[in-house]
């Protein structure tokens, strides 16, 4: 085929993908607005598959994917919307969310889960540095009981001479994100309540009670 006659045949599939794409998407975003997240991952895998560079669609998805409960799916999309968007807060958050779950499930073996709780915090400081609210309320009582849970798994799986040490400093760090939240909403029990969890913790870590 000559070159001019490829250039329209070029232009005309370029076209039709992105009208396909673009019609995934809109019905992923419709499906996922009716709260109906499997109809949602169904179209939206569709529309990355079409373009996986897409970061609007790969957040729709990796979102979709986390309230499937299909959270290694939900990481992967979410990786790839920060390999795109790195300073995109609420992708670290999600991905960070996704990670806690998996960290708490029983049929993970202990060395991913710890691998899941430590990229947890980790994502979630990275929320906190990249986000338009430096004091986002959500940000902090979610990185507080994350640190809470590594801190706890820590201290029931300590092997190394230091690893006490990081359960007890994990959950130090917990008490002082739930206490910022609570300093800035002082009506919130449920942060008083998380609070004096994660105090229990400690002293108990510690020998107290």
């Amino acid at each position: 085929m000559r070159l001019t006659a490829l250039i329209p045949f070029l232009i005309v599939s370029s076209i039709e993908s992105s009208w396909a794409q673009n019609s995934y998407i809109k019905m992923g975003e419709q499906a996922l607005m009716d709260g109906n997240f499997k109809a949602a991952v169904k179209q939206l895998e569709k529309a990355c598959l079409v373009d996986s560079s897409n970061a609007n669609a790969q957040w729709m998805l990796g979102y979709s994917y986390y309230h499937s409960q299909n959270y290694k799916k939900s990481i992967i999309a979410y990786n790839k919307v920060i390999a795109i968007k790195p300073a995109d807060a609420s992708a670290y958050y999600y991905r960070a969310r996704a990670k806690s779950f998996l960290g708490r499930d029983s049929q993970v073996p202990d060395a991913d889960k710890e691998k899941y709780l430590l990229g947890a915090i980790h994502d979630l400081t990275k929320a906190i540095a990249v986000s338009a609210d430096p004091n986002d309320v959500k940000l902090f009582q979610n990185r507080g009981i994350a640190y809470r849970e590594y801190g706890i798994f820590k201290l029931q799986h300590a092997t190394q001479p230091n690893d006490k040490s990081r359960g007890l400093n994990s959950l130090r760090a917990s008490v002082a994100d739930l206490e910022k939240v609570l300093s800035n909403n002082p009506d919130r029990s449920d942060i008083s309540m998380l609070i004096d969890l994660s105090k229990e913790k400690l002293a108990s870590a510690l020998g107290h009670h």
